[in-house]
């Protein structure tokens, strides 16, 4: 019961916060991680009141599978933004885009970190610094994607946006087992350089080969079944198959091999998208019925927001460094390789402020170097992450806007739209015509 009444409160408070936050123009992103830092343990929770918030990190943590639940759908839904008839136009774009902001986060992330390495290197330790660099090119999909389906936006620089979210996973994937190797070297040299960077390589591989199976699967299986009820079960299972089974590890050898949920959901939506012919249709319906999981997700993250990070100086130090630095080079990058291929203007200077958001990839590389590292660098590793992830998700979605916004993607809603309640009550009201009547 209580579990069940957790989840209650979350759905409610985040919902209801969402109408206190459209007054000030704030995405409803914002409010769902407002609402889960207030009910979370650091402020409601503190109170001992059961189901009034969450009490412990552990209750949060409880309900972790939704949270995986609605990712899988957020990438699921990503997936369809690589339609092959879209790619014609964007694809180039996005996957120099994609390469290029990636890469040059992680150089700025490490430029500024290894000189404050030299500057006060009791501070920060050298593999840190490299750590840190590596986890900079990660990009959260999900804020960035509701945001964009929240005001409808559509135009030149969502249409690279959402693709370049998508690569990112993998680039940052890639980024990062290089550079965390060379932090292990870094650290002792008798480091297995070969599985550090094995292992995350393989992640790419095996996700995309796996969700590009169930993608077929799921696309042979869909002739069978006729009405929209038992189309959108059996895609809602997919996706919760897929989830599940990115939870096993393989191992091989000295080797242990895993998938990324994100990856194998994208290649499931991207197959889904492009070898189903009613699949806009059956996505669209499923992501109607993911709508609730998806703010239990942001609500969630939210509340598993850790405040006692501002507690530590040099946390917050290095903190500020590295989203100051991180912040650049994603927007420098994305301003340059936008450039390298011709994208329009208002794709050159606004893409690089809707790639700041920062979360789930992020916390997944600095679970993995809290885990290695250990001792005091593998914490001071993970306290920053969650400082930067901290500030980017309750800034990010804020500032994603702003930039869609200025960029012409987002615009007023129509007076038809913004009076439609207004109007079907009027037409409720109506008397019924006396022919209606017998």
């Amino acid at each position: 019961m209580q579990t069940l009444l957790l989840i209650a409160v979350a759905l409610f408070s985040g919902l209801l916060m969402t109408r206190l936050f459209d007054k000030f123009h704030l995405p409803d992103v914002t409010a769902y991680l407002v609402t889960g830092v207030l009910i979370g343990p650091c402020i409601l929770g503190r109170l001992g009141v059961p189901c009034l918030g969450f009490n412990t990190f552990e209750q949060v943590d409880s309900l972790s599978m939704i949270s995986d639940v609605a990712l899988g759908f957020i990438a699921f839904a990503i997936g369809h933004e690589f339609r092959l008839s879209a790619l014609k136009q964007t694809g180039k774009q996005a996957t120099v885009i994609g390469i290029i902001q990636a890469c040059f986060a992680t150089l700025c992330v490490d430029a500024a970190l290894i000189a404050l390495h030299f500057i006060m290197p009791d501070l920060l330790p050298m593999p840190v610094a490299v750590t840190l660099g590596a986890i900079a090119a990660a990009t959260a999909p999900a804020a960035t994607l509701m945001v964009v389906r929240q005001y409808k936006a559509k135009g030149p620089v969502t249409d690279v946006l959402l693709p370049v979210v998508a690569l990112d996973d993998a680039v940052g994937l890639v980024i990062f087992a290089i550079s965390f190797g060379i932090a292990q070297s870094l650290k002792n040299g008798d480091t297995d350089i070969a599985a550090l960077i094995l292992e995350p390589l393989m992640e790419v591989f095996l996700s995309l080969a796996f969700g590009g199976l169930v993608g077929l699967v799921l696309t042979w299986l869909e002739r069978f079944f006729h009405s929209h009820r038992n189309r959108n079960a059996l895609i809602v299972g997919s996706v919760i198959l897929t989830v599940a089974v990115s939870q096993l590890k393989i191992p091989a050898g000295p080797f242990t091999f895993g998938f990324s949920s994100l990856l194998v959901c994208m290649m499931l939506g991207t197959i889904f998208c492009n070898f189903c012919p009613l699949s806009e249709d059956l996505m669209l319906q499923a992501d109607r019925w993911s709508g609730p999981a998806v703010t239990l997700f942001f609500v969630l993250s939210g509340a598993a927001l850790k405040f006692e990070v501002f507690g530590d100086p040099a946390v917050l130090l290095v903190g500020v460094v590295y989203i100051v630095a991180r912040s650049l080079g994603k927007y420098l990058g994305a301003g340059l390789s936008s450039s390298m291929v011709h994208s329009p203007e208002p794709v050159r200077k606004y893409l690089g402020i809707t790639l700041l958001p920062q979360a789930g990839v992020a916390l997944g590389m600095c679970a993995t170097a809290y885990r290695v590292l250990g001792g005091t660098e593998g914490t001071l590793v993970r306290n920053i992450v969650l400082f930067s992830v901290l500030v980017y998700e309750l800034v990010g979605p804020s500032l994603t806007k702003w930039a869609l916004t200025k960029a012409g993607d987002i615009r007023k809603m129509p007076d038809e739209v913004a009076s439609r309640r207004e109007k079907e009550l009027q037409e409720a009201a109506k008397p019924v015509p006396a022919a209606f009547r017998k």
